[in-house]
Formats: C-alpha cells, structure tokens, sequence
C-alpha cells in the first residue's frame, strides 16, 4: 500500500483498516510512506503498531525515513524497515 499526502487525523483509521484487510489475506504486507508532508503523533504512534505487527514499512525522504527507522527500531524487529532515496539530481 502506498500513503500520499499525510499520516494524520482521519487518515490515520483508513491507512489502519486497509492495514488490517490486507493482512487478512495471509499475505506480506508493506506500507510505502511516498511524498509523505505531514505525520502527526497519532501517525507516527500508527507506524510504531504496524512495524511491531511485522509490516514492512518503507519511506521516501529524509524525515519520513528517520520516522520508519525509529518506528521499526524501537519495535526491534528485524525486517520491518526499508528505506527508498531519491537518486541526487
């Protein structure tokens, strides 16, 4: 799944519930944080749930990627973090 956007106020419930359904399935799942602009408390609590439920947590930019690194780290569970750079221009 990929997040746009903000990880706050309402769409901390939806990004959650589309969380729970996928991994309903059975399957893997990996929530991608893409031109991430605003992640408020609740949204960086949500992603310490997620890692620590082993879903792999995967960001572009640096504050949303120092936000997965610590969420995932603070859950020490090896696998839950990636990280995606942008190549410099």
């Amino acid at each position: 799944m990929t997040v746009d956007g903000q990880l706050s106020g309402d769409s901390i419930e939806v990004v959650e519930t589309c969380c729970d359904q996928a991994e309903s399935n059975g399957k893997p799942v990996q929530l991608f944080l893409r031109d991430v602009t605003t992640i408020d408390q609740a949204g960086r609590t949500l992603l310490a749930r997620l890692a620590a439920r082993g879903i792999r947590l995967i960001a572009s930019g640096v504050y949303t990627s120092y936000l997965v690194q610590t969420a995932a780290t603070l859950n020490q569970r090896p696998g839950t973090l990636a990280l995606a750079r942008k190549a410099p221009l």
